[in-house]
This record gives structure tokens, C-alpha cells and sequence, in this order.
């Protein structure tokens, strides 16, 4: 597995490890799994996300964003509204999230 040295991060050429590394943040599937129903405003993800602090979801947000996961929309409004959503990439994500889902129905919960 080659290494490659970028910027401030090491990416790997492995696309299992790639994607783990963009997806294993705490939360970040969950943002993905919320915004994979349409467009979300920052409150409504803190309010859907019991338990995640305020500058944990921006700085998940922020990092979906520059992975290009997700877009970041600013109305000039007063008060300023802002909304995300899901990219194309961001979608494909949702193919994962489901399997996991059913993996997790099948194995791990007892329903």
C-alpha cells in the first residue's frame, strides 16, 4: 500500500482506507444519514444528533465540505440561514450507510 505525503495529511492509494478515514470520524456517518433525506439546517442535524456539541458538528461539517461530501449553502437573510446538503459523492455514501443498517439489523439488534 503506497503512501502518499499531502499538505498536512497522509492519503493512502487504498480506497478502503481512504474512504474509512473520511467516513470514521464520531457522527460523520450520522450527518450522512441525515442529510441523505434532504436539505438540513444547522440545527436541525444538533437536534437529530442527540449527544454531538456544537463545534464537534461544525468541524464535521466543515470537513465533509472540503472532502466535497457535502455543500454548504448561505442565505443572506437576517438572521443568516445556512443549509447543507448532499453531493453526488455525498450520495454514493448512502449506499454504504445502508448496508451497514442492514448488516446491523440482521446481526446486532434484536428486532
Amino acid at each position: 500500500m503506497a503512501l502518499t505525503k499531502t499538505n498536512h495529511i497522509v492519503e493512502t492509494v487504498c480506497p478502503i482506507a481512504r474512504t474509512a478515514e473520511i467516513v470514521s470520524g464520531k457522527w460523520t456517518l450520522l450527518i450522512i444519514r441525515d442529510l441523505a433525506s434532504g436539505v438540513k439546517r444547522f440545527n436541525q442535524l444538533e437536534r437529530s444528533l442527540h449527544g454531538i456539541s456544537p463545534k464537534t458538528l461544525s468541524e464535521r461539517l466543515r470537513s465533509l465540505e472540503e472532502e466535497g461530501i457535502i455543500i454548504r449553502q448561505t442565505f443572506a437573510e437576517m438572521p443568516p440561514r445556512v443549509e447543507y446538503s448532499l453531493t453526488t459523492k455525498g450520495r454514493d455514501l448512502c449506499i454504504v450507510i445502508e448496508s451497514m443498517r442492514s448488516y446491523g439489523k440482521r446481526w446486532l439488534c434484536n428486532e
